[in-house]
């Protein structure tokens, strides 16, 4: 049930005609085939998974509908499941450019059907970590939005590729991220403990969960990287979201 912030946060965000459509629409059918208007191209929501969940989260809930004091053009979605955040910070932020990751296989299908009509959104079948190495993620019979991962070797069988953000950076030849999206199970732990002196600092905003109940002293990790830099505090639903005051006195090349 949507409380009535929520549901004006969706109004505010979509229009009203669409918000009650939408909410009615996933209400009949919480799987399946979603038309969002003004969306690209429908969403596929796949039966007994937690889509659904990460679909009223992104969706209903509005839950990363923030209002920031700069355009946002450079976004990372790191832990994009099916797509649903990249599709949704693409649509509010047009002129932007996304890159999403995600390391599971079966969700990384979905995600990108979901982003073939999207020509902004890059899609990388990767973790993410605090350097390019390897992982296996395990937890395998984990519901399809809470996989962890811990670091392996790359001839594993169960290997898959992990990035860092440095990597990103410098793949798409950015100067810096405008919206830094991270929701990656525990994993946050390692990747704010080492090698964030270079992408942080040139980081506008970061929305992120912690999950300290999953791999306890993520929260300390973040904050204690966090902390060295003038970075505001607030929070939306379950995210925390950091903005860098000091960013536009600053130029980072």
């Amino acid at each position: 049930m949507l409380m009535p912030t929520q549901f004006n946060k969706m109004v505010k965000s979509l229009g009203l005609l669409t918000a009650i459509k939408l909410y009615v629409q996933i209400k009949l059918k919480p799987h399946g085939k979603v038309s969002i208007t003004g969306f690209a191209a429908p969403i596929y929501l796949r039966a007994r998974t937690t889509d659904y969940v990460s679909f009223k989260q992104v969706f209903l809930n509005q839950q990363y509908h923030v209002s920031f004091p700069f355009e946002v053009e450079n976004i990372i979605d790191a832990g994009s499941n099916i797509g649903l955040a990249a599709i949704f910070f693409s649509h509010k932020y047009p002129n932007s450019k996304v890159v999403a990751i995600e390391p599971n296989k079966e969700n990384f299908a979905i995600l990108s059907q979901h982003i073939s009509s999207y020509p902004n959104i890059t899609g990388l079948c990767k973790g993410l970590w605090h350097k390019d190495a390897y992982l296996s993620i395990i937890n395998t019979e984990a519901d399809k939005n809470a996989f962890m991962v811990s670091e392996t070797f790359e001839n594993n069988p169960s290997a898959l590729p992990a990035v860092c953000i440095n990597t990103i950076l410098k793949e798409q030849k950015w100067t810096h991220i405008d919206l830094l999206k991270i929701d990656i199970e525990g994993a946050e732990k390692e990747v704010f403990e080492a090698n964030y002196d270079y992408w942080l600092p040139k980081t506008r905003a970061v929305i992120i969960e912690l999950h300290d109940r999953m791999k306890p002293g993520s929260s300390r990790s973040v904050f204690k990287a966090i902390s060295q830099y003038n970075f505001s505090f607030d929070m939306q639903e379950e995210n925390l979201i950091f903005i860098n005051l000091d960013w536009q006195q600053k130029t980072y090349f």
